[in-house]
């Protein structure tokens, strides 16, 4: 049995909502170990004078904190 851990995470970018996705996980496994996968919950887009000036999601990655090899 695998026993894993979901975490919300909010990430902005300049650039996309690509960028922002990779900004955040890359940040995320800096720390945490076993990232598998991420949720893109929520997108939403900055606007300055009438142009998209930033990019932001609300994803939740799930990471696994345990294989099941450890539990006897």
């Amino acid at each position: 049995m695998t026993i894993a851990k979901n975490i919300e995470v909010s990430s902005t970018s300049k650039t996309s909502f690509e960028d922002a996705i990779q900004k955040g996980v890359a940040q995320v496994a800096k720390t945490i170990n076993n990232v598998q996968g991420a949720w893109v919950k929520e997108q939403k887009v900055g606007i300055t004078d009438g142009k998209i000036d930033k990019y932001h999601v609300i994803m939740i990655v799930s990471f696994v904190v345990s294989d099941g090899s450890d539990l006897g």
